[in-house]
């Protein structure tokens, strides 16, 4: 009996009432001691009431056993799980920036897809390309489409930069300062273990700045000898013919360059990089996770949350003022 409450006790879930448990410890005693014996119906119910006393019995025996093992090992019940708290987010690109990041998004694709079978056009690869879209000319043609919008997007940005107040900010912010060599030597210590901490860094890291940087470089590059390849006729009644030779090297290994620092480095660091896969949603949503502002952007996330504190303090300081004026007038 002590063998059965032991194994039926192991099989206790907490969902299972104890009514539906005894009736079925009550059901396999009496199998199993019917099982092989021919009873009366009066000796049948008197072994059945016996069987259902002891199984109550021992049931309410064990299960008081249970509770004292369980007060002695304090043992405390867990609390309910609490509702997850919504994510705090951070704006982090406006809806302007945004666009202008898709646009060059897209023109860099397509230059990059356009351009270097252009580059490298007596291999197999390439000829099939151009036969699959329609031809060289084809080829040509979505280039220069491509170069439109990445001229364009280069011009709106300069505009951008200089007359709006959110561009002046952002320019400022991604100038190069003493602190980014600083945060470089200390991350670089941080990769190899010297150091436990990571730098602590404000609205953009080095990372970034060199990413923004290294595009409007090779823009320059690639639009001014673009242009010259481009409109090569009226280049050559201007400048001496070494000059469009210089443009052609030029704009074949910036576009080189360019196509490995975006897959290499752009798209790691944004998007393959285990912390931000399978990317960092910033581009499309404009927002960024608490805990990632305080991971990547901690000086930033200080500024804020002083700032909000600031205003906080601003208004009570207002509804305070303006309710004493409100008790004056009453007087």
């Amino acid at each position: 009996m002590e063998m059965f409450f032991s194994k039926k006790k192991k099989e206790l879930e907490p969902k299972v009432s104890l009514d539906k448990l005894q009736g079925e410890i009550e059901q396999e005693i009496w199998d199993d001691l019917t099982k092989d014996l021919s009873l009366t119906p009066h000796l049948k119910e008197e072994i059945k009431k016996l069987v259902k006393e002891r199984a109550r019995e021992e049931l309410q025996k064990e299960l008081k056993d249970r509770y004292a093992e369980l007060r002695e090992e304090k043992v405390e019940i867990p609390p309910p799980e609490e509702k997850k708290k919504e994510e705090v987010m951070y704006p982090r690109l406006s809806l302007d920036v945004r666009i202008q990041h898709i646009i060059l998004m897209v023109s860099t694709i397509i230059l990059i897809i356009t351009g270097l079978p252009i580059k490298f056009h007596e291999l197999a690869w390439a000829k099939f390309f151009f036969s699959a879209i329609g031809g060289l000319q084809v080829s040509r043609i979505l280039h220069r489409v491509g170069a439109a919008g990445l001229i364009g997007i280069a011009l709106y940005h300069l505009l951008f930069l200089a007359f709006s107040k959110e561009g002046r900010e952002i320019f400022k912010e991604l100038l190069p300062r003493k602190k980014d060599l600083k945060d470089l030597w200390i991350m670089l210590n941080y990769f190899i273990g010297r150091k436990r901490e990571r730098a602590k860094f404000g609205k953009f890291t080095y990372v970034e700045k060199f990413d923004y940087w290294a595009v409007y470089w090779g823009m320059v590059v690639m639009v001014l000898s673009g242009l010259i390849l481009w409109f090569l006729g009226t280049a050559l009644k201007i400048f001496p013919k070494f000059i469009a030779d210089i443009a052609k090297e030029a704009h074949s290994d910036e576009a080189t360059l360019a196509t490995l620092a975006i897959i290499i480095w752009h798209f790691y660091n944004a998007h393959l990089n285990p912390e931000k896969f399978p990317m960092n949603w910033s581009w499309l949503n404009g927002k960024i996770s608490e805990e990632d502002m305080k991971k990547e952007h901690f000086l930033e996330w200080v500024k804020i949350r002083e700032e909000e504190e600031k205003e906080i303090e601003t208004k009570k300081a207002e509804e305070g003022k303006f309710k004493e004026q409100r008790g004056e007038n009453i007087l």
